[in-house]
């Protein structure tokens, strides 16, 4: 089967702890659920915000689950990551400005083999850091200057077990609990508007596909029905603000003649859906910037500046000949 792929879902969290800035939250906290985000917190606002209705509906019929998220959002997590900043600060001799430390984490689950797999990196001033190595349990580093904090981290051989422990079982139970009260949602299939895009008549068309849940797609351009890959830019999936996606893939159409447009066409997959998507390559269907009134500017341009410069050089000539008289004459006097 083309289309068919593994199912897989993911629940990852996302924290992020700062120093040296008032104006950043010292410490903030996201939950994702198959990239949809589920419940976020930080210590600015000190409130914990279940973001979908089932993570809420989890919370009402678990006070204790939510015990554990407010104690981790606004006790346990911030207290780590000021001692984690403050060490790495200490051991690679930074004492004094902004520095912040991010954390991504969680595990993932195959459906179809129900096989969970976890990761956990960290993240310091905006670069990849460290990252664990769940097999031998030990921290890579992702940076030279990391190479001392695993030597550090290393040691702590309780904390590793802990974390190997939180991935890949705590995780696994948490994943699957949460897909059982969210799976009616994050199986909503939500089908797109696809558009033909084109800046100038010399640029790239763009097939550009918006407002598609879940983000499992394909898309490619075609070419007498075959997928082709010449000429072609894929770009990436992209989250839109209603939690739908978007994604657009490229076309070059400058070797391609008017009358061959006709054998190109755009095919969108959405996972769970029979039918595909198809949209021909059509003059008359793309949306563009460019209209009649660009078009008459550039022919304006074209035509008007070679005249300026002809009105420009004729008056140049004319200055010269009324000029001439006068040079010659002032010429005369200065010799006598």
């Amino acid at each position: 089967c083309k289309y068919c792929s593994t199912v897989k879902h993911s629940l990852m969290h996302s924290v992020t702890g700062s120093s040296g800035d008032p104006n950043i939250s010292e410490f903030a906290g996201v939950v994702l659920f198959d990239g949809t985000e589920a419940v976020y917190c930080d210590s600015r606002n000190k409130k914990l915000e279940p973001r979908q209705d089932w993570m809420k509906k989890i919370f009402s019929n678990d006070t204790q689950h939510l015990a554990l998220y407010t104690q981790q959002c606004f006790e346990d997590q911030p207290k780590i990551f000021r001692f984690l900043i403050s060490t790495v600060k200490q051991l690679l001799h930074q004492i004094e400005g902004v520095h912040i430390l991010q954390r991504t984490g969680g595990c993932e689950w195959n459906e179809n083999t129900d096989e969970v797999v976890g990761m956990v990196q960290y993240g310091y001033n905006g670069e990849g850091f460290l990252e664990l190595d769940l097999k031998t349990l030990t921290w890579i580093p992702l940076k030279p200057e990391a190479a001392i904090i695993k030597k550090e981290w290393d040691t702590d051989t309780i904390v590793l077990k802990d974390i190997e422990s939180l991935l890949t079982k705590v995780c696994r139970e948490w994943l699957k609990r949460y897909w059982s009260y969210g799976s009616s949602f994050l199986q909503r299939t939500v089908l797109p508007s696809v558009s033909l895009l084109q800046k100038t008549p010399s640029s790239p068309v763009s097939c550009h596909t918006t407002g598609f849940y879940p983000d499992r797609v394909m898309m490619f351009w075609r070419k007498d029905g075959e997928e082709i890959h010449e000429g072609v830019d894929h770009r990436e999936i992209l989250p839109n603000n209603d939690e739908t996606f978007q994604i657009t893939v490229n076309l070059n159409v400058s070797s391609v003649r008017p009358e061959d447009w006709k054998r190109y066409d755009c095919v969108f997959h959405l996972s769970g859906v029979e039918d595909n998507i198809v949209t021909k390559l059509d003059k008359t269907a793309i949306r563009t910037n460019w209209d009649e009134n660009n078009r008459t500017k550039l022919i304006s341009i074209i035509v008007v500046v070679p005249v300026l410069i002809a009105i420009a050089a004729a008056g140049f000539v004319v200055y010269k000949r009324k000029k001439a008289p006068v040079d010659v004459y002032e010429s005369y006097e200065s010799l006598n």
